[in-house]
């Protein structure tokens, strides 16, 4: 795939806008990646969605696959072979490249109109162009490069899905099926703003506490009511003091809701609650701590609820060993390969615990996630094609 072809494919996902509660608008990104991905040879598979936008399968194979890759041998991609599980002699079924992208964005139909595709001072703009509609076009740019070189070593499949952005709750059985198929795992969401890789990632629940009072008349009958909103305030301040920064958890309340109008006591109060932990048993230490929160008022009670949805990616023996392969693959084209972490969350997160090998942050490089300020280094396109490339050729 040519510069030019990569940037023009960039600017027309991001021009088709895929806010993830539209269905319709995802599925019209994933005819655009379907039909990109079989112009490069790609055997392409659409799974059907009713909740969110269809997943985007594309599978691209080296001719060689059935037997152990390696060498200076030349590989062509062909798009015709048997699906996975793949055989390679000595490692059992995990030969693949699993490469990861979502479809949809947290930009609603219209926000192109505040924020339109453009270029300034070397940076290109626009809803969902860094998260993460660039790591869709490099996946499929660096799969078209190893192709046309020595070859890729490994067969590639390319998941795109359609729900990221709101917790991966349809496509995360897909992604673990997927994942435990594949020799390696690597996550096409930005890089770090250095352009380094992200070899950690914090877990991420949520919980929502619900209050229940007495309505009753704020100037008749105050003294009948059960003030929801007092006892919340109450919970307020007990779970922002369940954050523990040596253990690299946070609590945040980033939600409020309760009560009717200013002359009537409040009956509820529902407060949602972001969590984020690092080190393992974290979370069913703060679940623990959640659950034990007692009433301070009177006649009120508490209602708990939570769940895990992505958990840690820690920097473990695993986590290292890979980073320092791909270190070496990128220094044998003269990059200079770093790392971090984010207390964010991704797909990954669901990949590392099943023991696969797994990169995140292989997209491109730039800020303003989730703003109107988003935007990607033009040049980090092409760069980190090659080192994608580099890797799906190497591994």
């Amino acid at each position: 795939m040519l510069p030019d072809e990569m940037f023009s494919l960039l600017r027309k996902l991001v021009e088709t806008e895929s806010p993830s509660h539209d269905k319709a608008a995802v599925d019209r990104v994933g005819a655009l990646v379907a039909e990109a991905a079989r112009r490069l040879g790609a055997e392409v598979e659409t799974v059907p969605n009713s909740e969110t936008g269809d997943h985007v399968i594309a599978r691209f194979y080296a001719s060689n696959t059935a037997g152990r890759v390696g060498g200076g041998s030349r590989i062509a991609l062909h798009p015709t072979r048997p699906a996975p599980p793949y055989r390679d002699q000595g490692e059992g079924d995990k030969e693949g490249i699993l490469l990861l992208c979502h479809m949809d964005t947290v930009f609603p139909l219209g926000a192109l109109a505040k924020m339109p595709w453009r270029e300034a001072d070397g940076k290109l703009y626009g809803p969902g162009v860094l998260d993460m509609k660039s790591g869709i076009v490099i996946s499929l740019a660096a799969a078209s490069a190893a192709g046309a070189g020595e070859g890729p070593a490994r067969p590639v499949t390319l998941l795109c899905t359609s729900d990221e952005e709101t917790g991966s709750h349809t496509s995360r059985a897909l992604i673990e099926e997927l994942a435990k198929q594949s020799a390696l795992v690597l996550v096409l969401e930005a890089a770090l703003p250095d352009g380094s890789l992200k070899t950690w990632r914090k877990g991420v629940g949520e919980f929502t506490v619900r209050v229940r009072g007495r309505a009753a008349h704020a100037g008749g009958a105050h003294a009948e009511g059960r003030n929801a909103i007092e006892e919340m305030a109450h919970q307020v301040i007990a779970i922002q003091q369940m954050t523990d920064y040596a253990r690299q958890t946070t609590l945040n309340v980033g939600v409020l809701r309760g009560g009717t109008v200013s002359n009537v006591v409040p009956e509820e109060a529902v407060a949602e609650v972001d969590v984020r932990v690092m080190q393992p048993g974290e979370w069913e230490r703060v679940e623990a701590a959640m659950k034990s929160l007692k009433p301070v008022l009177e006649g009120v009670s508490l209602e708990i609820s939570g769940v895990l949805n992505r958990p840690p990616m820690p920097e473990d023996a695993t986590m290292k060993a890979t980073f320092a392969r791909a270190r070496e693959i990128a220094a044998g084209i003269g990059m200079a390969l770093t790392s971090g972490g984010t207390g964010g969350g991704s797909d990954a997160n669901f990949v590392a615990p099943l023991g696969v090998p797994v990169l995140d942050g292989l997209g491109a490089v730039g800020e303003g996630y989730h703003s109107e300020r988003e935007y990607i280094v033009k040049d980090s396109l092409p760069e980190r094609v090659e080192l994608l490339a580099a890797i799906l050729r190497n591994w």
